[in-house]
This record gives C-alpha cells, sequence and structure tokens, in this order.
C-alpha cells in the first residue's frame, strides 16, 4: 500500500489549525508540519479570508499533501461562530480544489472516534492521542493544531474502508444496470 500525505484543516477565521501526516493505515505515521494560520479578530471579513487563503496555500506549496482533510462545520450555539468556521472550511476547500486535490469532510465525532476510540473524547484526550500516535514529546499547542492533526489521521486511517465501500457500491451500481430486465407485465382487459 502506497503512503499517502494529507494535510489536516481545523477550520477557524481566528485561528485556522493546519497539521501534515504522512502513512499507511496500520503502520505507525510520520509528522511532517503543524501549525496554525492567524488572522486578527478586528480585521474586515474579506482580509480575514484572504489571510486564510494564502495561508493555505503556503502549506499547499510546501508539503504538496495528496489530500486535504477537512472539519465537517457542524451546528453550533454562537451562529457567528459557525459562520466563521464554515467560511475557513469553504477557503479550504477551494484551496485544495484549484489544485485538483481530494478533499474529504469528517466530523468531529469522527475525528475523537477514530483517534481515541471514543466520539465523546475532549480536547485533552484528542492531543494525548496525537501526541502518542506522532510519538512526539508534548501535544501540539494551540488545540486547533492537534485537531489539525488528528484530523489527517483519521483520513488516513478511515480512507482505505471508505474507498472500499465506495467501490463496492460502484460495482453492485453497475451490476444493477447491466443485468436484463423483466419485462413488465401488464393488466388489462381485452375486448
Amino acid at each position: 500500500m502506497r503512503r499517502v500525505r494529507v494535510l489536516g484543516v481545523d477550520p477557524g477565521l481566528t485561528r485556522c489549525g493546519v497539521g501534515v501526516v504522512e502513512g499507511v493505515a496500520g503502520r505507525p505515521l510520520t509528522l511532517l508540519g503543524v501549525g496554525v494560520v492567524r488572522t486578527a479578530a478586528d480585521a474586515d471579513l474579506g482580509h480575514r479570508l484572504v489571510a486564510v487563503e494564502q495561508g493555505l496555500e503556503q502549506w499547499l506549496d510546501e508539503y504538496r499533501p495528496d489530500r486535504v482533510a477537512v472539519e465537517r462545520v457542524f451546528s453550533q450555539h454562537n451562529v457567528r461562530t459557525v459562520m466563521g468556521t464554515a467560511q475557513a472550511s469553504a477557503v479550504a476547500i477551494l484551496c485544495a480544489s484549484r489544485r485538483g486535490i481530494p478533499v474529504a469532510l469528517h466530523t468531529p465525532s469522527e475525528v475523537k472516534a477514530a483517534v481515541t476510540g471514543s466520539g465523546r473524547a475532549d480536547k485533552a484526550q484528542v492531543g494525548a492521542m496525537v501526541t502518542r500516535l506522532l510519538r512526539l514529546d508534548a501535544p501540539p499547542k494551540p488545540a486547533d493544531a492537534a485537531d489539525a492533526l488528528a484530523l489527517a489521521i483519521c483520513h488516513i486511517w478511515r480512507a482505505p474502508a471508505q474507498n472500499r465501500l465506495q467501490q463496492a457500491a460502484a460495482l453492485h451500481a453497475s451490476k444493477a444496470s447491466r443485468a436484463p430486465q423483466a419485462p413488465h407485465a401488464t393488466k388489462g382487459r381485452t375486448a
């Protein structure tokens, strides 16, 4: 199996976590880079989105990932926060798609379950497992950076199973479309 390089993106307008992990499911993983793209909270929205785009473009240029894994935006109580997260997420998807890099979206509970075994794990548990899985001395700071690495790890581990499911569904669909169709019986009156 070929090693895959994944850029994980934990979207946010103030702090957009980014992390690059390389590996294969079931084998030790390698950390290639981790950080945060920051924007000033008092800056104009347009300028903040451009700053996120420029930061992500630098990461894509430097690490040339095979895939990008972005946290799927979910409903939060604070509409302003979820809007900023969704906007940063869209920028990440755009940057990757512009380059032809496949993008996968993972929910927070999928990421937590993949990395810790529990979809309800807290940030400290996720950080501890990321530290252990990547053989680091300490959890990456801030938590957005650790979350980005968790996204990349989740994608490396989940993608092979998801690909097999997609291939099986496609095979089933193609067989179903080639199967001979039985003639339709019609009920009708004869005169």
